[in-house]
């Protein structure tokens, strides 16, 4: 057995039950391979324990793909193929893997129809950075619409293909300003934190570790930076315990701010101020 203990947030492992991939390294009754699902719920909360009143650690979104271990009662135990973040979930947000997704949504909040028609009836709304598997395209007074193979639609401006990223990350985070706060949010209807670090480099193309501790020990290149807070760029990240900020400029950020209950921009020096008599100076700069 290993002698540094595991993550249990990025490892799967149970006293009854681990990833055989864990197999020599922690102690479980069995070992099994999981198998692989994909989302489709809009947004599928990822809790702590097989309850709905368990707390929630994280967020996958649609066309997210996961391992399972285990299912019981109405719950999923898996593990998020995009970040490693291993909790329980509702069985019903889950479906087999399907074929690859092709397109993602690139603005902060869309509607997918049960036509191509903005008329007819709305079957869901969908968060930035969802991904979907379009099938087919048509047009509707004017308006354009990705036909998907579920049979919905989509307004196809409001979707870009895999592959194509934004060249900056720091402009999804702009588009998410007012989202509300949401601990262990990810998506574009509430998100906390580092979920807004994560999502906004995912639209750039780049992945990132779920938490700020886990952002703030291996995200990017740390930085040197004084008491003066000089030398930080567009897109630089600023750590408190607990928490993560964005960079818009040299002295301008901005967060999911739990004290706003929101996505706000913030002056660096007044939320260092602000911050300090809580949870102290920032720990730590990284430039991702």
């Amino acid at each position: 057995m290993t002698d540094v203990p595991l993550d249990r947030r990025l490892n799967a492992f149970r006293p009854d039950l681990a990833d055989a991939r864990l197999e020599g390294k922690v102690v479980a009754d069995r070992f099994v391979a999981g198998k692989t699902a994909r989302v489709v719920a809009p947004v599928l909360d990822v809790r702590s324990a097989p309850r709905l009143d368990a707390g929630l650690d994280t967020q996958f979104l649609l066309g997210d793909e996961v391992v399972v271990f285990d299912e019981a009662g109405g719950f999923a135990w898996v593990q998020g193929a995009r970040d490693s973040y291993v909790g329980y979930v509702e069985t019903a947000g889950l479906a087999a893997p399907g074929l690859p997704a092709t397109h993602v949504v690139a603005v902060p909040r869309t509607f997918l129809y049960a036509q191509a028609d903005m008329k007819t009836r709305a079957t869901a709304a969908l968060s930035l950075g969802s991904r979907v598997r379009v099938a087919g395209r048509a047009t509707t007074r004017g308006t354009d619409y990705a036909l998907l193979d579920t049979g919905e639609a989509v307004v196809a401006a409001h979707l870009r293909p895999v592959g194509v990223v934004d060249a900056d990350p720091v402009s999804a985070a702009e588009t998410l300003e007012r989202t509300p706060y949401l601990w262990g949010g990810t998506s574009a209807f509430g998100i906390d934190c580092s979920g807004l670090v994560q999502l906004s480099l995912a639209m750039a193309g780049r992945t990132a570790p779920r938490d700020t501790d886990m952002q703030g020990a291996s995200l990017g290149s740390p930085l040197a930076i004084g008491d003066d807070l000089a030398g930080l760029e567009r897109g630089d990240l600023v750590f408190w315990k607990g928490h993560v900020a964005i960079m818009l400029d040299g002295g301008n950020i901005i967060h999911a701010s739990g004290h706003a209950m929101m996505v706000v921009r913030e002056r660096l020096a007044d939320a260092v101020d602000r911050i300090a008599g809580l949870y102290g100076r920032p720990v730590g700069f990284r430039r991702p």
